[in-house]
Parts: C-alpha cells; sequence; structure tokens
C-alpha cells in the first residue's frame, strides 16, 4: 500500500510502481531487443493492436477498401504490447517513441514510416483524399480531430489507469479524471446535439479518431464498469452518433483485427487479406 502522505523527492528515481504495466514501463527509450518485423505482400504494413487507439488506423484502412481504394490494402502484424513486442528493434525503427499503431507505406520508392495513430489518419486521408475535406469545413474536421488525440491521454493514461489499472484506489486521481472524462463526453455531445458527425453533415477522419475512444463506454466494455460509474447513458447524442458508426461495415471489420480478447468471432489477430474476416479468427502461431 503506498503512503498516503507521500513527499516527492528533490530527485525522483524510478521505482517498482505496480499495476497491470509495470513489467514493461521504464523511463527510457529504445529497443531492448533485436528482432526484425515481418513483412507481407501489400502495400500498407501495420504493426499494432486493438486498443483503442490502433482500431483508428484499422478501421481507416478498412474504410479505405470499402470505398474502392484498393490499393489501400494491408498487412495487420499483432503488436502483442503487454509481452513488449513494441520494445523491438524492428518496431522502434518504425516508432521510436514504443507505441502502436506504427505503419510503414511501401508503396513508393522509398518506404515511409508513420506514428502516432492521428499522423496515421491524416496521412491516409492525405494520401487517398478520402475523409478529410478540402473545403472551409476542413478546419472544423481537423479541429475535432485534434480535439480527440488531446484527449486520449486524459481518457486512457488518466481515468482509465486509475480506475481500473493501478495497484490501489485512490479518491484524488480517479475523481480528477473522472470528471475530465465526462466533461469531454459533454463536449462531444452538446456538438452532436447540433451536428450528425464531429465534423458536420460527413463521417471524416475526426469520427474515425474519437469513434474507438468513446463507444466502448457506451457499450460497456472498457474499464470495468466504467460505464455506470460515468453515467454515461447522459450522453444520448454521443450514443446516436456511436451506434451508427458500429453498423458501418468497415467499422465492424476494423474493430476485430489484431483483437486477442473476447469471443473468437470476433477477433482477427492478424489480417493479411479480406478472406481472413470469412474465417474470423486468424491466429499468429
Amino acid at each position: 500500500m503506498a503512503d498516503p502522505t507521500y513527499t516527492p523527492p528533490k530527485v525522483w528515481k524510478n521505482t517498482e510502481s505496480g499495476g497491470k504495466f509495470a513489467n514493461i514501463n521504464r523511463p527510457t527509450a529504445g529497443a531492448r531487443f533485436d528482432r526484425d518485423l515481418p513483412v507481407g505482400e501489400h502495400p500498407f504494413q501495420l504493426y499494432s493492436l486493438a486498443t483503442p487507439n490502433g482500431v483508428k488506423a484499422t478501421i481507416m484502412l478498412e474504410e479505405l477498401l470499402e470505398a474502392g481504394h484498393a490499393e489501400a490494402d494491408y498487412d495487420a502484424w499483432l503488436i502483442n504490447i503487454g509481452e513488449g513486442d513494441q520494445f523491438s528493434s524492428g518496431f522502434t525503427d518504425i516508432n521510436p517513441n514504443s507505441k502502436i499503431p506504427a505503419l510503414l507505406d511501401r508503396s513508393g520508392d522509398t518506404p515511409v514510416r508513420v506514428f502516432e495513430s492521428g499522423a496515421i489518419l491524416l496521412y491516409l486521408a492525405e494520401k487517398f483524399g478520402r475523409f478529410l475535406p478540402t473545403d472551409h469545413t476542413r478546419a472544423e474536421v481537423l479541429s475535432w480531430l485534434f480535439w480527440q488525440i488531446g484527449s486520449a491521454p486524459f481518457i486512457g493514461g488518466g481515468f482509465g489507469h486509475f480506475y481500473a489499472y493501478a495497484p490501489e484506489k485512490y479518491e484524488y486521481p480517479i475523481d480528477r479524471y473522472a470528471m475530465e472524462t465526462k466533461r469531454l463526453f459533454d463536449v462531444a455531445d452538446k456538438r452532436l446535439a447540433e451536428a450528425r458527425f464531429l465534423g458536420g453533415d460527413d463521417y471524416t477522419v475526426a469520427d474515425i479518431a474519437a469513434f474507438p475512444w468513446m463507444a466502448p463506454f457506451v457499450e460497456g466494455i472498457i474499464y470495468e464498469d466504467a460505464r455506470t460509474f460515468l453515467s454515461i447513458d447522459e450522453y444520448a447524442n454521443v450514443a446516436r452518433w456511436a451506434a451508427e458508426i458500429a453498423a458501418r461495415p468497415a467499422v465492424k471489420r476494423g474493430r476485430m483485427v489484431n483483437r486477442t480478447w473476447g469471443d473468437e468471432d470476433e477477433q482477427v489477430r492478424e489480417r493479411h487479406a479480406a478472406s481472413d474476416f470469412e474465417r474470423q479468427t486468424v491466429t499468429a502461431d
């Protein structure tokens, strides 16, 4: 049990903090072991896991394919962050920050690495000219995209960590981040009371970014009983928006890719072809 009267020392030193990810967390960057990443046959190589940030990338790629962009075909390789796969030399070559998702675009003469989920969405939207307007509404869409990128740490590393993953429950951090998470839901709810989607009338990268974080709260499938704890039922407009997006075929597929938990018929552990969804479960053995 941590000391509730803790006083920070003059100089911080790393100690074992406990919690779900204590075995992999360190205050240093860089590769911890040598291992090349696998490479498939498609133009895009995605290295990821079906966390909210990872799902952003797979939904985007599946939406591009659904829209007829065959050149957006991709291989999705599983990166098990609980086992530290993100610290391999191959992965850190693509993302020095050791976070999923990471994307390698091999469609041109020179491979292009793209890391950070928001950068991946923006890169793909601009490359294919989809899900990002070029008219006066572009600024609105980008504003909501970056609103989500800035919000995620408060929801995940803040509320999610202290409510579900921390080794002890403390009132102050849980209250602090619960308040911020509810405020963010209220921001979205008020926006969605006046517009069909976050950016306006059209479905865009702003929705693709926000959906994987907000929908699981509505559905009650993230951070234990967070749906009840945060009274998520209060946000009717968010629920309407989440249900509409969840029904999209590309979104259904995108949520399955690199998924390693839940029902087997909801998992496509690795995705290398459209036919992988017909088999539902694709193991990486």
